[in-house]
């Protein structure tokens, strides 16, 4: 991807001459900033991407697990009392297996979010800096 403040727009920004102005301080904190929310995208990007390989998985499983326990069922010989129990006991352990796979993805999406947030926080925090420290440069000192 090109490099946004490469084009002739930041060319011609970094021409205009603004008295107190650094106007080159301005585009580079522009730069880290689009780099910043880049790299936030793409935390949040791969997060999901992990988490809707994640859901593929424990669809395939519960689809074969959900067979084998048909399978197992229709074929149980026990009396209709005993084949209610494994079956209560098949579904209890499934519903279990649900509720830890929905744990999982929320953590994912936890962290995936977590991280984005903090590269984000981080560079607002640069950013406040970076324009404090161009105010102070830019203040007549006399």
């Amino acid at each position: 991807m090109a490099d946004p403040f490469s084009t002739d727009f930041a060319r011609m920004f970094e021409q205009m001459k603004v008295p107190g102005v650094d106007m080159e301080s301005i585009i580079a904190s522009q730069r880290k900033n689009l780099e910043a929310l880049t790299k936030a995208n793409q935390l949040a990007l791969e997060g999901m991407q992990k988490v809707m390989q994640r859901q593929a998985e424990a669809v395939r499983a519960f689809a074969t697990e959900f067979a084998d326990m048909a399978k197992g069922v229709a074929a149980d010989q026990g009396s209709p009392t005993d084949k209610v129990a494994r079956s209560t006991d098949l579904v209890k352990a499934s519903f279990e297996k649900t509720l830890n796979h929905m744990r999982e993805l929320s953590e994912t999406i936890a962290k995936s979010n977590t991280q984005a947030a903090e590269v984000l926080s981080s560079r607002v925090s640069e950013g406040l800096s970076e324009l404090k420290d161009a105010m102070h440069k830019a203040k007549p000192h006399g």
